[in-house]
């Protein structure tokens, strides 16, 4: 007997298929994987990180946007993920937009079922993106942060647990406690 392997998408044939599909999900060497049922916690917290980061956009008067989960982002010809949130600096994207070629920062929230994938397939892919300076895994249990930052020549990692992170670029100044503020 035989085994059929799955077929593979790339991630345009991936966006295509996902367009009029209800749920969410994400491609990763060209699988498919559904994304699991959020915690009210991880919410909680999704929408004050994402809240701080726009916060902190306005309070720096940057000309960046952040952009709620929702958004794709391309690692390669089969990997897409779709962080929690992210920034993009520049022109404001088309509204029909489902993808963001550049972010500056990304941010996931960690949860039971994506510990794994979010410090290990992520992290090494969103760092494949040549824009991405910045990567953010926020953890709502121990209310820390761990913000990783690319460096001249290497990824520099620091957990935050209190006080502010810098994100420069852009040029984001976030404290810890409002990305932790409506949980």
């Amino acid at each position: 007997m035989s085994v059929q392997s799955k077929p593979r998408m790339t991630v345009d044939e991936f966006l295509a298929w996902a367009e009029d599909r209800p749920g969410r999900y994400e491609l990763l060497d060209g699988e498919v994987f559904a994304m699991s049922p959020e915690r009210a916690r991880h919410a909680d917290i999704k929408f004050a990180a994402q809240t701080a980061l726009r916060t902190a956009i306005r309070n720096g008067r940057l000309p960046c946007r952040m952009m709620p989960d929702g958004m794709t982002v391309r690692v390669d010809r089969t990997t897409a993920f779709e962080p929690d949130a992210l920034v993009y600096c520049g022109s404001r994207v088309s509204p029909d937009t489902v993808e963001i070629a550049n972010p500056i920062v990304v941010v996931e929230v960690l949860s039971p079922s994506t510990k794994a994938i979010d410090s290990g397939n992520k992290l090494t892919g969103y760092f494949r993106v040549s824009s991405v300076m910045h990567y953010l895994i926020v953890d709502p249990v121990k209310r820390l942060v761990v913000h990783h930052r690319r460096g001249p020549d290497l990824i520099e990692t620091r957990i935050v647990s209190d006080g502010a992170l810098r994100l420069d670029p852009p040029g984001l100044d976030v404290p810890l406690a409002d990305m932790f503020d409506d949980a």
